[in-house]
Parts: structure tokens; sequence; C-alpha cells
């Protein structure tokens, strides 16, 4: 019989992964990577979706990281005989840096995707730290929420190879919600800008936000979702065409206007800048911050500089804890923070760094989020969303 013990990974209890992708070298190096931290091990590795799908059996793998182009059957179409086969595993597409394959991984998400990754340069293979820690985060944070999802029952399929019951454990239930300490509002006017960030399950949770908006706001709102160039852009044209705003990336030296949503281009940090009366949009490819470039960090620190205290920070779903320390120095100048709850964040790692840290004025359901920035956006007259602080 396995040990009983609780969600978290170790070399005795390794998180397991099928890699799915027609290349052997990829493959090899993706596993490689994947096995440089000990908690985590490939139990599979699979040239086809045909073939991902054939391997998979309820609670055998807690992750797949799965390639959209290949042979026989590809990842778009295996990706939902996969999640049938096993709803609990959790499944990264990871796909080339083209617009289709973009557009392609955005339905992938609606098809129950938990992240996406963009398939690793030359360089990145080569051996750059940056991609390997920021993929072993991933399958790390998923297939704790995997095994999290099983709510206790952790039972190997009787499918499954004797090497991986070797390494499967019984989990605990589901811990309750954790607490936290809401901060007191400070400042009652309307916003003079929303900054808004988000991670793993950020795409359908921003289309869905925006949604609920039911129209424009007076303010500027900048968004940072962790995602690849190309995808972006993809995203942007989604969240324009779902909810009718004006959502577009932002431009290096665009300025700032109110009513529009700019998000954050892969690969570039977003950040604003005072020039002369006007804000403008500056992006960089300065440093990854929290493994991430785009990164809410530097985004809002840079909106703590140009816009003072009047901003509405709002952090969606996404695992790590990037947002957290801007949003602590939003708070303590009397910036208002708002953050997803637990229960409808597909993880809460960003939400969940702000809220237990004791900055957010309210943690509140996705459904809810939209109404609540409404309220906040609509108080008075604002001046200068946008133009002269």
């Amino acid at each position: 019989m396995a040990p009983t013990t609780d969600i978290m990974p170790s070399a005795a209890n390794p998180i397991r992964v099928m890699v799915v992708d027609d290349s052997a070298v990829i493959r090899g190096f993706l596993t490689r990577f994947i096995e440089s931290s000990p908690d985590i091990k490939v139990i599979s590795s699979v040239a086809n979706g045909q073939m991902a799908v054939n391997n998979t059996a309820p609670d055998k793998y807690d992750v797949v990281l799965l390639d959209i182009e290949m042979p026989v059957m590809d990842g778009i179409t295996a990706l939902p005989l996969i999640l049938k086969a096993d709803p609990n595993v959790q499944v990264i597409i990871a796909s080339t840096l083209t617009k289709a394959n973009a557009a392609i991984t955005l339905k992938a998400f609606e098809a129950g995707a938990a992240e996406c990754l963009a398939k690793p340069t030359s360089q990145e293979l080569a051996g750059s730290n940056n991609f390997r820690d920021s993929l072993v985060e991933k399958v790390r944070s998923l297939g704790m929420l995997a095994r999290k999802k099983r709510g206790g029952t952790g039972k190997q399929s009787a499918a499954a190879p004797a090497a991986a019951q070797k390494t499967t454990v019984t989990t605990r239930p589901a811990p309750p919600p954790k607490k936290f300490t809401l901060r007191p509002e400070i400042i009652k006017a309307a916003p003079d800008v929303i900054a808004i960030g988000s991670s793993t399950g950020g795409p359908q949770a921003l289309l869905q936000f925006f949604t609920d908006l039911k129209g424009p706001l007076k303010q500027p709102v900048f968004v940072t979702q962790h995602m690849p160039p190309m995808f972006t852009t993809i995203l942007s044209e989604h969240i324009s065409k779902q909810s009718g705003l004006d959502c577009r990336e932002g431009q290096d030296g665009e300025p700032v206007t109110g009513g529009r949503v700019y998000l954050a281009p892969g690969n570039y940090h977003m950040t604003v800048r005072q020039e002369g009366a006007r804000k403008i949009i500056s992006l960089n490819q300065d440093a990854q911050e929290n493994f991430c470039r785009p990164a809410v960090d530097p985004m809002l620190r840079s909106l703590i500089e140009a816009y003072g205290k009047k901003i509405l920070a709002v952090i969606f779903t996404g695992m790590g804890a990037d947002g957290m320390n801007a949003c602590q120095q939003l708070a303590e100048a009397g910036g208002t923070v708002l953050a997803q709850d637990e229960a409808t964040s597909v993880v809460w790692g960003m939400p969940g760094a702000v809220a237990m840290a004791g900055v957010c004025t309210q943690v509140l359901p996705l459904n809810k989020l939209a109404h609540a920035v409404r309220e906040y956006a609509d108080r008075g007259a604002s001046p200068a969303a946008g133009g002269a602080p």
C-alpha cells in the first residue's frame, strides 16, 4: 500500500510528468530540464497525441507537457481526450511562436489546458537557466494543483506501469481556504488608473472580467499577463472582440489614453513614464522578474511613480508571487488592491500572495470582480485619467 502524505512533492513523492513531442531531441531536453529538480520525474515520453491518449489513465500523471503540431494526432485533438481520461491532470501546451499557434493555444485554454509554454529556442536548449527554472516552477505548481484536485483519492490506476506506481502516494484531503486580513480602504475617490496582473488561468479570467464590465472605463487599464510573444497579440484581439473594449498591446512611446486597455506584449516589461503633462508607455527587455517578462512588479512600480497612490490594482489567478512586492508598496502609499479568491482561481499563487500579505481591500470571486472595479472606477469625477496628475 502506498504511504499517506500531503500534496507537497519530494524525491520520494515526485510530480509525475508525461512529455509529448514529435521531436526526440526536444523531448530529451525537456526531460533533462524537468528532472533537474529531484521532486519531479518524467515517467513517459511519447511522440504524438495518439500515444499520449493511449498512455493516459486516471491519476497516472500529474502534468502533461503537450506539443501542438505532431503527426498521427495533434495536441489540440488529443487535449480533450486526455482530460476525459483523467479530468484532474494538468496540461501545459507547448507551442512554437506563430500567430496561428497562438490562436490554437487560446482555444486549448477554452478546452481545459492550464498553461502555455513557448517551445524552447536554440539558446534555451543550450542551457538557459531562466527557461529551465520557469518550466520547473510551472510543472511543480500545476502538479500540486492536480493532487489537490483529487481531494485525497490519489489512487493509482491499474493501467499505470510499475515504475509509476512506486512513486505514487495517497494524498490527504485538500486544506481549508487560507485565512487572511483585509486592509481598510484609504482613498475614497475614483482611481486615475487601473492595473491588472495575471498568469495561470488568466486568459479565461481576463476575458470573463472585461466582458462582465459591460462597457468602457474612463481610466486607462494596464494588464500584464504572463504569456509569450504572439500569444499576447491574439489575447488582446480576443478581449476586444469579446468585450467590445479597445484592447491592444502597449507600444513603446505611445501616449496613454483614458478608456483604453493596454496589454503588455510578450517578452517585454510594460511601464509608464511621465513626459511633461503626458503619460507615455515604455517597453523594455530588462532582466526577468519572478521568472517572467513581462512581469507585474515593474509595471506597478512605474505606475506608482507616474500616478502616485490613486491606483486600483487587481491581481487575478496565477502561480508564483509576481505583483506582491509592488502591491505592498502601493498599499503603503494609500492605493487600493483587490484579488481573486482561492475558490475561483486556477492557481491561488499571485492573488494568494497579496491576500496573505494583508494588502487587499477586497478578495472576491471572479464573477464579482468586474462589478467591484466598476464601483471604484465610477466614483465621482477623476481628473487626468491618462493626462496630467
